[in-house]
């Protein structure tokens, strides 16, 4: 299982940058940002420890959470329930082939970091947003930090193991039924991708993970 752990993760990394190498964002801060996407607004940012508003720091003690959210602003859709397909953090708010990457979440959905933190999605307030806490890591300590993902709305009656949000408590387990957690069982092997709609690229930072012991 360990091999095929390894290759999905490979894959998945190498899809990243493949998608992020030749995007670049024209506009920058670090705490919000927006990006649309034909009649979709996708936002993501950094938020307060109870999810209630923007965070008041960028500097985050190495162990503690940080509070993301992503949203889609639907307009005139049918309720859409979003999901982060994938995300890495960086050095750098440009991906390139040559960058270091940590992965968060890989293979479709997939809370990779999960595996070894204590990182989590939180129970959805709106089916339109997706709250993550991701406990601060080593990657890039001192340094800035970028958080790169992809994003995608879909329909909440078509969900397969493409589109998903799930983290490792124990056992893989999907934030959004507790009884399609069979959409979880690829995570540790290969999840297989379909061409998806309402697909958005996103970064956030830069962000600092500091030592309180240095």
């Amino acid at each position: 299982m360990a091999f095929f752990w390894q290759r999905a993760l490979l894959v998945s990394l190498a899809a990243a940058v493949s998608v992020y190498a030749d995007w670049y964002p024209r506009l920058y801060a670090p705490i919000f940002n927006t990006y649309g996407l034909g009649d979709l607004e996708f936002h993501f940012g950094l938020m307060n420890a109870d999810f209630s508003g923007p965070a008041e720091s960028t500097s985050f003690p190495l162990g503690s959470f940080i509070p993301i959210m992503a949203s889609v602003a639907q307009e005139s859709h049918q309720p859409l329930l979003l999901f982060l397909q994938e995300c890495v953090a960086a050095t750098t708010p440009e991906l390139q082939p040559e960058s270091t990457l940590y992965p968060i979440i890989a293979n479709e959905g997939c809370l990779v970091d999960s595996l070894v933190s204590r990182s989590k999605f939180e129970p959805r307030q709106k089916s339109s947003e997706l709250h993550l806490s991701l406990q601060a890591f080593r990657f890039g300590l001192g340094e800035e930090v970028f958080i790169h993902c992809k994003l995608v709305a879909w329909d909440p009656n078509s969900l397969d193991n493409t589109k998903k949000a799930c983290h490792y408590v124990k056992d893989w387990e999907q934030l959004d039924n507790s009884a399609s957690r069979y959409l979880c069982a690829c995570c540790e092997s290969d999840c297989k991708s379909r061409r998806v709609r309402s697909l958005a690229s996103a970064v956030l930072g830069p962000l600092t993970i500091t030592d309180v012991n240095y």
